[in-house]
């Protein structure tokens, strides 16, 4: 195998092998501790401009399985591992790691000691780093610390709306906002009975309006949340005619964004599927799965919402209740195909709130 280096933006030099599409990558570094779900965190938006470090030491072991696929293809810069697996063993399994990065023109590197390179990131926190197959590579530190993400939601969301239907009658009719939509939200919400109509982000107030939706579904999606000041302004205006509404992760942030609130830059974020998050209202903590750099500012969140939700090890905002008109949204992912499945009732939360809405404007 090529030898490749990873240089952060401190200087620091991690010596690998290269696997997976051979050559050079620049992006944010950042880690996720699950042990399981590398093929959804390898197709998750979310990771759009990112290099995505397992902590896990070995990945790929059940080999590649389109079926758990969250979107059709990787957005992430490239995929580091301890070790990743030559030879998988699963009766699902329709290919390895190795030829998936390939095809995806996604660069790999493998053999560095991911340990170290996690406490890092945990000390100093997010950092920019660059993958090179040779030490001597030109490169500039200073390039490297400017490297920032844009075009984010942009360069991940749907080109045109598309519309899915559940088996027999559909009860509810919902809009689903893509801002680089994991595909398992559009499941959850099928499966439950709900005609989807998935809209690109950059779609008006006015258009949502004129698809009459008895809900409004925001999804997770990539880069800094306050980057994206005309969906805020549209999601703002729509927000004014009161329609049920339920955001994830990115769709969390722009809904609070558009109410008032701030948002701000994590150490490191939260990467994960063990994060804990308290239900303020119970006090009971469920294990969740999280993607996320940026975090809502809980003091900033104005008098007509309350926070519902924090997560457990730093007190961060996890999830708002909104007062004023019928909207939620957490931080956390509930629809995690990866697992844990522990607030799946969310969903459910957003069939009684629009069933309510409905019977309250009969």
């Amino acid at each position: 195998m090529q030898k490749a280096y990873l240089i952060l933006e401190n200087g620091t030099i991690f010596e690998g092998k290269s696997f997976g599409c051979s050559g050079e990558a620049v992006g944010e570094i950042v880690f996720t501790t699950a042990m399981t779900g590398y093929l959804e965190t390898l197709t998750d938006p979310s990771y759009y401009g990112q290099i995505v470090v397992q902590t896990f030491p070995l990945i790929g072991n059940y080999g590649v399985i389109p079926s758990d696929f969250e979107s059709s293809r990787p957005h992430l810069k490239a995929y580091i591992v301890r070790d990743w697996c030559q030879e998988p063993s699963n009766f699902r399994c329709e290919g390895d790691l190795d030829t998936f990065l390939k095809k995806a023109g996604i660069v790999g590197l493998y053999g560095i000691d991911t340990r170290a390179l996690t406490r890092i990131v945990r000390e100093y926190g997010v950092m920019n780093g660059k993958i090179v197959t040779d030490e001597k590579s030109g490169f500039g530190l200073s390039e490297l610390k400017n490297y920032k993400i844009t075009n984010a939601v942009e360069s991940t969301t749907c080109k045109e709306e598309s519309v899915f239907q559940p088996e027999g009658e559909a009860r509810f009719n919902v809009c689903l906002w893509d801002f680089g939509a994991k595909a398992n939200i559009c499941r959850e919400l099928v499966k439950r009975g709900c005609r989807v109509t998935v809209i690109p982000a950059g779609t008006s107030a006015e258009r949502i309006e004129e698809l009459a939706p008895d809900g409004l579904m925001l999804s997770n999606g990539p880069g800094d949340p306050a980057d994206n000041t005309g969906i805020i302004g549209e999601l703002k205006k729509i927000c004014e005619k009161k329609i049920p509404t339920f955001g994830i992760c990115l769709g969390h942030q722009l809904l609070a964004l558009s109410q008032g609130a701030k948002t701000q830059k994590l150490k490191y974020g939260h990467r994960g599927a063990n994060q804990p998050a308290s239900d303020l209202q119970t006090g009971r903590v469920y294990i969740t799965s999280q993607n996320h750099g940026y975090a809502v500012v809980n003091d900033t969140v104005g008098e007509n919402a309350k926070v519902s939700f924090v997560n457990a090890n730093d007190g961060t905002c996890e999830g708002i209740t909104y007062l004023d008109m019928p909207a939620f949204s957490v931080q956390f992912h509930p629809e995690a195909c990866g697992g844990p499945l522990d607030t799946g009732f969310l969903f459910d939360r957003f069939m009684s709130l629009m069933e309510e809405h409905k019977a309250a404007n009969v």
